[in-house]
């Protein structure tokens, strides 16, 4: 196997979880360990790391990076509002005008890592997760 590539995603929200994702990526918890490092091109990428709840005018750009990472791909949804659009999905159980929806309505997910927001070990275990899943489908 080798070192994995990921590709961030941006889809809105609070930021708090992008925080997370650079703590992840910093000495302390050095996600660089396990070999992966971020790329700014998904043409380049392995895994795909979404933050946020998909707003409906990102949903034909976050397909499109989809499409541009070549397979095999791993997609990872981080963050409440990734897993189920969190604080942002009404409660009155019916859609939010302004999403397309979490991470899974829009493109295949394979891991989740729930949290407001998640901590960075449990950034780093989905990412171990998610490379386990890259050699899968290889």
């Amino acid at each position: 196997m080798y070192s994995p590539w990921i590709f961030h995603a941006h889809c809105g929200g609070c930021n708090n979880c992008d925080i997370e994702v650079a703590a992840v990526l910093a000495p302390r918890f050095d996600l660089e360990r396990i070999g992966a490092q971020l790329k700014n091109n998904p043409r380049h990428a392995d895994i795909i790391l979404v933050t946020g709840p998909v707003p409906r005018h990102s949903v034909p750009v976050l397909k499109r990076i989809y499409d541009q990472t070549p397979n095999p791909k791993v997609v990872m949804a981080v963050g409440g509002c990734a897993v189920d659009c969190g604080p942002y999905q009404r409660d009155d159980g019916k859609e939010n005008y302004a999403l397309g929806g979490p991470t899974d309505k829009v493109i295949p997910v394979d891991v989740y890592v729930p949290g407001c927001p998640p901590k960075p070990e449990s950034i780093l275990h989905g990412t171990v997760l998610a490379v386990s899943k890259l050699a899968e489908k290889q």
